[in-house]
């Protein structure tokens, strides 16, 4: 018998079966598609072309956990980006970022906002030092009973508390404005100057359906700050090979392990010992352990423990019967908010682009090109995108990996990748995203031809990705790419429901390891660890028996 059975074999499946098989337990992992990785993949999507095909991009990657799963050793290389992002804003205008250019290029626009600028970083980079120290860390849990439990996670509050406390009070009030305004009350309070606010406020809408100006975005932006590159705080880069290059160096340490991998398996249903039945509404039984899963093919795989990396609205949605949980968990559960706006593309490239406001190809095609020249721009985006189904001038975010990696293209070729925003996650009136994708794939074409014109005609061939194939390929429902909103009520110690972001489910023997627990979405590697460490006390305590 296996000690854990995982469902998904995503990057966070991977890294909570790596930890858990080098603690000595017997892991076995089950992913519904043919290949791990989850949505950190790279397939061929045109004869010679490869790609990231849903994630794109590395930072968030948690330094402790590539260390821990000893990736480099496993063939993971991460190369930085020459220009961190490139802004094409009209045909002669262009605001560019990277280390030791990014003031000057501020300088521009505005005296001002450049000399603002150092002073910016340095207290947005204290409040993340305080944040990024808690991403490897089980939150604190609310339980409603219990001495032992009581103590122990009045402890952990406690510790939580002492750390928010060395912040001066300058820090606290950024603290409180960041986790509770709209990006765009935060960068005005700031800078009067679009380039630099609309480069900022950028990523407080990626994966994130709402306009910058939507209180509590100001959170996902500082969310996108955590990350680094090779040492670097603050950078972006790539991985070589693609984002399956993570997924494959974390299931090459898996395997090293022990863990048994297999794929094309798909979950139907908890094996449920002692299930709660309900008759006229009653409650007959209300404990309830995991022994295990059946597949769709009906194989029955019992284990002591059951850990989901799968999205908490699939998990207690499809795979555990409502009868199981607790009435105001499942009820809560169903009012959880997905739905990220993302509208994915891959795209073959005969040349590389040339952009009218600079057209010589150089680094700053390394870069992370965003069109969208302003704040106002990005909410007139989100606002059409809520009226009509899509936004006419979307946001799209292209990156050019094979300026970095000739691996993925043929020689003189180049592969973009095209992450846009913003459409509707689930369409309204009726409409199927099956009937409107490729004329949203044409816009989103026609958009970057704009400002590079030629690019329509560079492309040899394309892979769309709207939220309804996000959602049937990878799981993510709605396309949410971030396992669900990024919002107060949901992070923390709320994510996904308070009461239960320790990563234990409520159903003993049933534990969450995907980014619908903290600390959220990215390719972070953070909630398959925390969730690993729990499982390891429970195990060492006697609890899985």
């Amino acid at each position: 018998m296996h000690d854990v059975v995982i469902i998904g074999g995503g990057h966070n499946g991977l890294t909570c079966a790596a930890y858990l098989a080098e603690a000595g337990l017997r892991v076995l992992v089950l992913e519904r598609r043919d290949v791990v990785g989850g949505a950190a993949v790279t397939e061929e999507f045109y004869p010679g072309f490869r790609n990231s095909v849903a994630s794109y991009t590395v930072s968030l990657l948690n330094p402790q956990v590539i260390a821990d799963l000893e990736l480099a050793r496993h063939g993971l290389r991460i190369v930085e980006r020459k220009i961190s992002n490139f802004l094409p804003l009209s045909d002669e205008s262009y605001f560019m970022s990277a280390p030791g250019i990014t003031q000057s290029e501020v300088a521009k626009f505005s005296n001002r906002d450049a000399m603002r600028l150092e002073e910016y970083e340095r207290r947005l980079e204290v409040i993340a030092d305080v944040v990024r120290a808690l991403l490897l860390e089980q939150p604190p849990n609310l339980v409603e009973h219990g001495f032992v439990r009581g103590v122990e996670e009045a402890m952990r509050a406690a510790g939580l508390g002492g750390r928010l406390n060395k912040l001066d009070i300058t820090g606290k009030r950024d603290l409180l404005d960041l986790f509770s305004e709209s990006a765009g009350d935060w960068l005005d309070g700031w800078f009067e100057s679009a380039p630099i606010k609309a480069l900022l406020g950028f990523d407080s809408i990626v994966g994130n359906y709402a306009s910058p100006y939507t209180p509590g975005s100001a959170y996902v932006l500082l969310h996108h700050v955590f990350g680094e590159v090779n040492g670097k705080k603050g950078l972006w880069g790539h991985a070589i090979g693609g984002m399956g290059a993570i997924t494959q160096a974390m299931a090459a340490c898996c395997r090293e392990r022990g863990v048994e991998i297999r794929t094309g398996v798909s979950v139907k249903e908890l094996i449920l010992e002692n299930a709660p039945t309900r008759e006229a509404g009653v409650v007959v039984r209300e404990t309830a352990t995991a022994r295990g899963v059946v597949t769709e093919d009906g194989e029955r795989i019992v284990a002591k423990a059951v850990i989901s990396n799968l999205n908490p609205k699939l998990l207690f949605g499809r795979i555990v019967p409502r009868a199981a949980l607790p009435e105001d968990f499942a009820e809560r559960i169903t009012r959880y908010r997905v739905g990220s706006g993302t509208f994915r593309m891959n795209v073959a490239l005969s040349e590389l682009p040339r952009f009218t406001c600079k057209p010589e190809p150089s680094d700053h095609l390394t870069a992370g090109i965003i069109i969208a020249p302003s704040m106002q721009y990005m909410e007139r985006a989100y606002d059409t995108a809520r009226a009509k189904g899509w936004s006419d001038e979307p946001i799209v975010e292209m990156l050019i990996p094979s300026t970095l990696d000739d691996s993925l293209a043929p020689p003189g070729k180049h592969v973009a990748s095209l992450f846009c925003q913003h459409v509707q996650p689930e369409l309204s009136g009726g409409r199927s995203w099956d009937d409107h994708r490729d004329e949203v794939a044409d816009l989103m074409i026609a958009t970057v031809d704009k400002y590079a014109p030629g690019f329509k005609a560079s492309v040899l061939g394309r892979q769309i990705m709207s939220p309804l194939d996000l959602e049937r390929t990878f799981g993510l429902v709605a396309g949410d790419i971030m396992h669900g909103a990024l919002s107060l009520d949901q992070l923390f110690s709320a994510r996904p429901v308070l009461g239960h972001g320790d990563y234990r489910a409520p159903i003993k023997g049933l534990y969450m390891c995907g980014a619908g627990t903290h600390p959220g979405g990215g390719v972070t590697g953070a909630p398959g660890h925390n969730a690993a460490q729990v499982v390891k006390r429970d195990f060492r305590g006697g609890l899985m028996r």
